[in-house]
């Protein structure tokens, strides 16, 4: 294999366009060589105006081509079909979050990266920035004391209704595109999968939830608590508190290039400011999955923990539903 990672990209979708494809550029182990779009049309303007070699107007086309890797921004309700379709074409596949609708969705993707001997990731960027390993440092150094309560936020305001993440078919809803973040960071700084979950809701007109409330308990005793939205103003925060203090997080799943940092607080005494140096989130996760083909190291998060973590969403979805009877499903 080449020196570096050949990139194909599955559709012109605007994380991609705006966030990983430039990421994927500026790579030190990968390179974009390809974009596809049903719109063969579309594919070809994103392609000149990102400076990518091949367009195509079909995704089929895309995986018939000289490529190592996919990446698949695609709605959540394709990410399996094409994933799978990918795998099973030799192609190792970096997908957006969640990875599937469902458990066994992740489960059959899974399966099938494993038959065709190639990786499979779900592209959870936050987790590469090196906040990220300094706020598991502050935590397993006891920092904090005993770990107790985890509080996550991510909310948006979506001001078109057409949107597809307001249409259920698509797998749409505010905890599936946002309030996976704050389950994953939950689950990962826990260590344990829950024991008990509650949550409610609010439905938009289409059936998916625009407004989620949850919590989490896990068998060590550490509570989570996150909410999500779509129509809500913007708002990203994670606060992790233990028996001695707690730690804060502005910005906490998307900072990019602004100092990050991490604000220690204690009762009766002043903050410190842990700082951590500007990194894109996306290319350390670009450079981490192309590591891993390149140079045989191991996946940091198996794809194992997609269906784990879907599992909770899924869980969370059923109680809204049951405690919030307004739901149309």
């Amino acid at each position: 294999m080449a020196k570096k990672l050949r990139w194909g990209v599955l559709s012109t979708a605007n994380i991609g366009v705006k966030s990983v494809i430039p990421a994927l550029q500026a790579s030190s182990n990968g390179e974009v060589v390809a974009i596809s779009s049903r719109q063969e049309n579309r594919a070809q303007e994103i392609a000149q105006k990102l400076g990518i070699a091949q367009a195509y107007g079909s995704y089929e086309a895309l995986l018939e081509s000289d490529i190592d890797a996919v990446y698949n921004p695609l709605p959540n309700s394709l990410h399996k079909e094409w994933t799978i379709r990918a795998l099973q074409a030799g192609k190792h596949v970096l997908c957006e979050k969640p990875l599937g609708i469902d458990a066994k969705e992740c489960e059959e993707m899974a399966a099938a990266a494993q038959e065709s001997s190639v990786l499979l990731m779900e592209a959870f960027m936050y987790r590469f920035h090196p906040r990220f390993a300094k706020l598991t440092e502050l935590l397993a150094q006891g920092t904090i004391g005993e770990l107790m309560l985890i509080r996550s936020t991510f909310s948006f305001k979506l001001n078109r209704e057409d949107d597809i993440r307001f249409q259920a078919d698509l797998g749409g809803g505010a905890l599936y595109d946002v309030g996976c973040y704050c389950v994953n960071i939950s689950r990962t700084l826990a260590g344990e999968e829950p024991v008990s979950v509650q949550a409610y809701a609010s439905w938009a007109n289409k059936g998916v939830d625009e407004v989620l409330v949850g919590a989490m308990r896990f068998p060590n005793g550490v509570i989570a608590q996150i909410d999500c939205g779509l129509a809500l103003d913007r708002r990203e925060f994670v606060e992790v508190v233990g028996s001695e203090g707690r730690l804060e997080l502005q910005n906490a799943f998307t900072s990019k290039h602004e100092e990050a940092l991490i604000i220690e607080k204690r009762q009766g005494q002043e903050d410190k400011t842990h700082r951590v140096p500007s990194a894109d989130p996306y290319e350390e996760m670009a450079e981490h999955f192309a590591a891993c083909i390149l140079e045989g190291k191991p996946l940091r998060y198996p794809v194992s923990e997609a269906a784990a973590n879907i599992r909770t969403i899924e869980a969370l979805l059923r109680s809204a539903r049951r405690n919030s009877p307004s739901a149309s499903s």
